[in-house]
């Protein structure tokens, strides 16, 4: 091979290192509103952290994620009706009214809406996906309960991919 030959192959190999390296990084989403687009569908209306905020004693709000998540750290108020074991009867059994204004949230916004969905489906006619879920609520300094019922700074990041959106608090990681 000549010196040209070889100054191309390296150009090669380089540029595909390269591409090994930053292709990843590139195709991550750059903003929660470009990963809320590409996870859901939103055939249930966002409400912002701030709004429920301001309303949070007038809705039933319900946490989508797993016990552990929940036990971990959870809205004040918020009743566990989990994600992967979720029965309808957690709400039905409470002779929830079916104009009940209901707020869903999880960590980010994706599995709540699987949830909400699902409670639309059976004929509830107020429910709302939490725009961030919890991870957003705790960015913007609202407090978040333990197991006890007590303000903690702890927050179940769900894992290391998911958890980059949460920016404050302190992240717990458990199988």
């Amino acid at each position: 091979m000549n010196k040209k030959t070889i100054l191309a192959h390296k150009v090669v190999y380089i540029t595909i290192v390269l591409m090994i390296l930053f292709l990843p990084k590139m195709s991550a989403q750059n903003s929660l509103e470009e990963l809320l687009d590409q996870y859901n569908n939103e055939s249930i209306p966002y409400i912002s952290v701030e709004t429920l905020k301001s309303i949070q004693n007038q809705v039933l709000l319900l946490d989508a994620r797993e016990k552990k998540e929940y036990d971990i750290s959870h809205i004040k108020h918020a009743k566990f009706v989990g994600y992967t074991d979720f029965k309808m009867d957690t709400v039905t059994a409470q002779n929830t009214p079916k104009d009940t204004k209901i707020v869903v949230y999880c960590s980010l916004g994706i599995r709540s809406e699987d949830i909400s969905e699902k409670l639309k489906k059976a004929g509830y006619i107020n429910v709302y996906n939490l725009y961030g879920g919890i991870f957003e609520w705790k960015n913007k300094d609202f407090p978040v309960m333990n197991s006890e019922e007590e303000t903690t700074e702890e927050v179940h990041a769900f894992s290391e991919e998911w958890g980059k959106w949460l920016t404050k608090g302190e992240k717990i990681y458990s199988n």
